[in-house]
């Protein structure tokens, strides 16, 4: 989207303007979240795959967004997401 603008080709004596546009496409899961078991004091692991490289995702619980914490860790490598969830208790359903 920032190399949205004016554009001109200048030759000395003449030159010549265009406008460019983008057109932003929307952010897509290429693999959505799939159901986790984990027992009690373990580790869960919460991962999908969006279509554009380091987008920013937001984890939420509910409605209600999800900020890291030593409980909650976000990882982003690339196209997939990652929400870590450690010490998983029952209220973690």
């Amino acid at each position: 989207a920032e190399d949205a603008g004016e554009y001109t080709c200048d030759s000395g004596d003449q030159q010549t303007t265009a406008s460019l546009q983008v057109k932003v496409l929307p952010v897509l899961f290429k693999e959505e979240l799939k159901n986790v078991e984990s027992e009690e004091g373990g580790t869960a692991v919460l991962r999908c795959e969006i279509s554009k490289p380091d987008a920013p995702v937001e984890w939420r619980k509910g409605g209600v967004v999800i900020q890291p914490s030593g409980k909650y860790e976000m990882k982003l490598k690339g196209s997939v997401a990652e929400l870590i969830i450690h010490g998983v208790e029952p209220d973690d359903c």
